[in-house]
């Protein structure tokens, strides 16, 4: 048995529906599970839509990798019925509070995850994007003021810097309210 049918039946999808998601066409899938290795934008599309990394489908299938990728699976299910949205919402909207503290704005929010035992990905990125703006705010500061712009300027571009992390903040929980996602997130995670 290929690794791109076990993967598919322990993913409970049809060839076509795996076709269909991954946009590769059903004859490739059907050569690649007879036997033919796949390759670069296949091999790709494929892992993307199994959501898997691309070495697991390459070469032979053992037993042993079978197991490991269910056992993979299910500590992904674990870990996304683990997401309780209100206290990931509860977190974000955590760091509204302490807008004007930067330090605080990473810190309660940070103490709230670990308290509310949401120790997952969308909790991770709500804090990596609150450090990131906390180290963003005082570098666009600094070049601001060495512009020199003029003192009332300094006002303005202080007022736009803490309105900047309201809305990342309020627009992140709209979004958690509605795709259970964040808008604003990183492509990795600072914690």
């Amino acid at each position: 048995m290929s690794k791109l049918k076990a993967i598919r039946e322990q993913k409970n999808l049809t060839q076509e529906e795996l076709s269909e998601k991954s946009k590769i066409s059903v004859r490739t899938i059907q050569r690649i599970e007879s036997g033919t290795e796949p390759k670069g934008h296949t091999l790709r599309a494929l892992a993307q839509a199994l959501e898997i990394q691309e070495n697991v489908l390459q070469d032979t299938v053992v037993i042993s990798e079978i197991s490991e990728v269910k056992t993979e699976s299910k500590e992904e299910d674990k870990a996304l019925e683990n997401i309780n949205y209100s206290f990931i919402k509860i977190i974000n909207l955590s760091s509204l509070l302490f807008v004007i503290l930067p330090p605080l704005n990473i810190l309660v929010p940070l103490l709230l995850m670990f308290k509310m035992k949401q120790r997952n990905s969308l909790a991770r990125q709500i804090i990596s994007v609150q450090i990131v703006w906390t180290v963003m705010a005082p570098i666009v500061f600094m070049l601001w003021i060495f512009l020199k712009m003029g003192p009332e300027s300094t006002l303005i571009i202080m007022i736009l810097i803490v309105l900047s992390n309201i809305f990342i903040i309020l627009r992140n929980a709209s979004e958690i309210d509605r795709h259970k996602k964040l808008y604003f997130r990183l492509n990795f995670s600072m914690i």
